[in-house]
């Protein structure tokens, strides 16, 4: 981010919630864009589906078997003949439901989850992709934690929907609805005594994830707030140091920790009480079934088997009763989770190609500016640069200086584009660059910024980022541009030297290198060297900018820098103050003006008084 970005007004997660809000009420929509994104593997959707109706039958088919299974025992008890054969025979065919039922179960979840991996991985190649899309200006307002959250923890959220949602509709509605269907028929009283826990079970069940539900969104924010705290940690873990910073990063870590810590034990008691509640409804349904049944065996209008079928029945449909829950949660948590993942996959990108956006041709290489206005999108009243004018042919060099935050690092970013100008236009060799693709204008333009950003690689590869077939000679070719290849020849392993996580293992400066290097290697028409040099030794700059001089002779090269030193040498410096350039001309031209220019020279070059003293 620039540093005269405007600063933000709200919190960094609130852009997502502004995007999410958008999406509220579309819960029916949502949900039926997740069915459609896992019907795009039909096959595993209808083997899944099948195999839990298969599966769903075998364990209806089981209390049945073992109803016969204990009057074929009683038989067997009061010597009746054929029934010790009959015993067997039930038990072998048991003995194969039971294995044919734990085929199609493994197969139901097998494909289950299958289908469930496969929109997952889909989807996280399409937020992946989104992230590389999206402008700098939505950058600027999104914590890095909240993408984070939308691409693991809410895509986990829509992945689990088929196997926890629509398959365990199907599952439940199959063992609930027919289980019942067979309890009813068999004997209605007897059916809706063994039923009788179901309401309330269900009922329980479906408000407690409810509550649940509601508390991991919670607790979801919380840890969306441990994880801001370490990964800050973890980025400024140099200056934590340095600064015996220790105790009070335990500190801010202890406060956010033991605030989940205490929603966790709250969520631990919902679900314990809940539990417990439901499994006195069950026993106490499973009690009234044994009273009546009992007495209807005694009666001898009621055998041992019948009633031991009621109650493996009872068994049998606790479980899916009580995943009416746990249903209504995956339906919550998919909705939910739904919204904001679509929501950020549909967002509107705001620099892209325009329709009809052809590739930049070059012929001169001249970059123009024509009374440039800009304001950030964030503070789109509040403007940072203000008719902004100049020109620069082939083989010339610009320089702008000025204080901070006068909008010279905002000229550096509408050139690729970065950003799109609210005012005037940006041409190279008269062509918008609005108008071209932004492929073909980032390949032309390089911007080589202050932050410099190494990925965990070798050196070579960071090096060769823009271009990874880049052949080696061309790549120290480069690196002897930025003056590092002799420092990179003199390691262990030379170019395959790995940097640390964001090349903590090398200095300032030679990051700084480093990135102008990785620039080179595109061999831009434009070169923008935004403070890039900032960090390099004065005797080290000078060598650079020698080395430079042969490179810059086929491109318009502008730098930007705080250090006059940097810039004297250019063909056209710009001095900017509040997003207008209040004096331009050479570094001769300027000085004998005597005004802002002469006065920064004054502080930045000529000896203070003090000093001649002290040097007689």
């Amino acid at each position: 981010m620039s540093s005269n970005a405007p600063r933000s007004a709200y919190s960094p997660g609130d852009a997502m919630s502004h995007v999410v809000a958008a999406q509220q009420g579309k819960g029916l929509t949502t949900l039926w864009r997740i069915i459609v994104l896992t019907w795009r593997h039909p096959w595993m959707v209808i083997i899944t589906i099948l195999s839990c109706f298969i599966s769903s039958a075998l364990q209806l088919w089981t209390p049945v078997l073992l109803g016969q299974a204990v009057d074929r025992a009683e038989g067997v008890l009061d010597g009746g003949v054929g029934a010790a054969d009959a015993l067997w025979s039930i038990a072998i065919i048991l003995l194969v439901v039971s294995i044919l039922r734990g085929l199609f179960t493994m197969s139901m979840n097998y494909f289950g989850e299958a289908v469930g991996h496969h929109t997952a991985y889909e989807l996280r190649l399409a937020v992946y992709e989104k992230i590389q899309r999206l402008s700098f200006s939505y950058h600027d307002k999104v914590h890095t934690g909240d993408l984070i959250t939308v691409g693991m923890l809410d895509l986990e959220g829509v992945r689990m929907f088929f196997a926890t949602g629509l398959l365990r509709i199907v599952l439940l509605s199959t063992l609930i609805g027919v289980g019942a269907y067979m309890l009813i028929s068999t004997d209605w009283i007897l059916g809706l005594l063994a039923l009788s826990f179901a309401p309330f079970v269900g009922v329980n069940s479906s408000l407690t994830q409810l509550k649940l539900r509601a508390t991991w969104l919670t607790l979801q924010e919380r840890l969306q707030d441990l994880s801001r705290v370490m990964e800050e940690n973890l980025g400024g873990i140099r200056v934590v140091r340095a600064f015996a910073g220790a105790r009070h990063e335990m500190k801010k870590y202890n406060e956010a920790s033991d605030r989940a810590l205490v929603l966790t034990h709250k969520r631990v008691d919902i679900r314990v009480n809940s539990t417990s509640i439901m499994n006195i409804s069950f026993f106490v349904s499973m009690a009234l079934v044994l009273w009546y049944g009992g007495e209807r065996v005694i009666s001898g209008e009621m055998t041992v088997g019948t009633l031991a079928a009621f109650l493996t029945f009872m068994t049998i449909l606790q479980m899916p009763v009580r995943q009416l829950g746990l249903l209504v949660n995956s339906v919550a948590r998919a909705s939910t989770c739904g919204n904001r993942l679509f929501a950020f996959l549909d967002l509107e990108i705001e620099i892209k190609d325009e329709p009809g956006a052809k590739p930049l041709k070059l012929s001169q290489g001249t970059l123009k500016f024509e009374n440039v206005d800009f304001a950030y999108p964030s503070a789109p009243f509040r403007p940072v640069l203000s008719g902004i004018s100049f020109e620069g042919r082939k083989g010339e060099t610009i320089g702008i200086v000025g204080k901070p935050g006068s909008g010279k690092s905002t000229i550096a970013h509408l050139i690729p584009r970065f950003y799109d100008v609210t005012g005037g236009r940006v041409t190279i060799d008269g062509q918008d660059v609005r108008a071209l693709t932004l492929a073909s204008l980032r390949q032309a333009v390089a911007v080589v910024q202050q932050d410099s950003f190494l990925f965990t690689t070798n050196i070579e590869n960071n090096i060769a980022y823009g271009d990874p077939w880049a052949k080696g000679p061309r790549i120290a070719s480069a690196s002897e541009y930025a003056q590092l290849h002799n420092y990179i020849i003199g390691l262990p392993t030379g170019y395959e030297t790995i940097v640390g996580e964001r090349g903590v293992s090398l200095s300032g400066g030679q990051r700084q290198r480093l990135n102008i290097a990785r620039s080179l290697m595109l061999r831009p028409s434009v070169m923008v060297f935004d403070d890039s040099t900032a960090a390099v030794d004065a005797g080290t700059e000078q060598r650079i900018r020698t080395a430079m001089k042969r490179f810059a002779r086929d491109r318009v090269t502008l730098i930007i820098s705080h250090r006059l030193s940097s810039l004297m040498h250019a063909d056209q410096i710009l001095f900017i103050d509040e997003g207008k350039i209040v004096e331009r001309g050479t570094h001769e031209e300027l000085l004998a003006l005597g005004g802002r220019y002469r006065a920064l020279y004054d502080l930045q070059v000529k000896p203070g008084d003090d000093q001649l003293e002290a040097a007689e």
